[in-house]
């Protein structure tokens, strides 16, 4: 085969799997739901993270100088729920995890993009908190005695003082998870959300053309991996400046 006679062909590819019928709609909507899954995943993520890395640093930092009573069971048993989430999440498998959701807990659940989110968003919060515990660990215990002193209490301080120093060191992780999750959420086409590979999937399976559809796709989120990576350099490159 020639050069011109592949090219041909290529373009040929091109036009059956996204001209013909309108199929380039399916790549637009699976693409517009990829980046919604993954943006609401990552807020869920991110609120449960916090929660969670609030309960086990308080729990390792205060635990052993608490003094006994209803405050000291009430840690211990949060921060033992907070050891079992983690465990679970951690050690299994997302696409487990989203078949459970949506073939178990949601089997009447008529649109699988919300499910998607709430899935995706407890998978991530399991990986942010121990990102943001680790930044809560790394805060000087300093900063806790001196909001104490200021007259705050231990929730003011972590609010005030405390968590906004943790984010601070631990945005580009955060920013890298969110990487890491844009590109999870392609499992979610096995449990027919219309997400950028189910869009894929529907192309190839009407065209029965398999190269061009899952070349396109790749070639979409290699493009905003690089995207986001960029910003997520570009964000960490402000903040050693500003750090100096």
């Amino acid at each position: 085969m020639g050069i011109q006679e592949w090219f041909a062909k290529i373009a040929h590819e091109f036009v059956v799997c996204f001209i013909e019928k309108d199929r380039w709609k399916y790549i637009v909507q699976g693409l517009g739901n990829t980046l919604r899954i993954a943006v609401a995943a990552v807020l869920i993520g991110i609120v449960i993270g916090t929660i969670v890395a609030i309960v086990r640093s308080t729990y390792d930092k205060t635990y052993a100088r608490m003094r006994p009573g209803v405050g000291k069971v009430l840690l211990k048993i949060g921060n033992a729920l907070c050891k079992i989430y983690l465990t679970v999440i951690r050690g299994t498998p997302v696409m487990v995890q989203i078949m459970i959701m949506f073939f178990v807990i949601f089997a009447t659940a008529r649109d699988g993009v919300p499910v998607a989110m709430l899935t995706f968003g407890i998978n991530s919060g399991a990986y942010v908190a121990e990102i943001i515990r680790g930044g809560i660990m790394s805060v000087d215990d300093g900063q806790m005695e001196a909001g104490r002193s200021l007259g705050f209490g231990f929730v003011a301080t972590m609010w005030y003082i405390v968590i906004p120093q943790a984010l601070r060191s631990v945005l580009p992780a955060l920013a890298n998870e969110f990487i890491v999750l844009l590109k999870e959420t392609s499992v979610a086409c096995y449990v027919a959300v219309n997400d950028l590979t189910k869009g894929g999937e529907i192309i190839r399976s009407t065209t029965y053309i398999q190269a061009m559809p899952l070349l396109i796709v790749a070639g979409l989120y290699l493009i905003m991996v690089m995207f986001f990576s960029w910003l997520v350099g570009k964000l960490e490159r402000r903040m050693r400046r500003n750090g100096r």
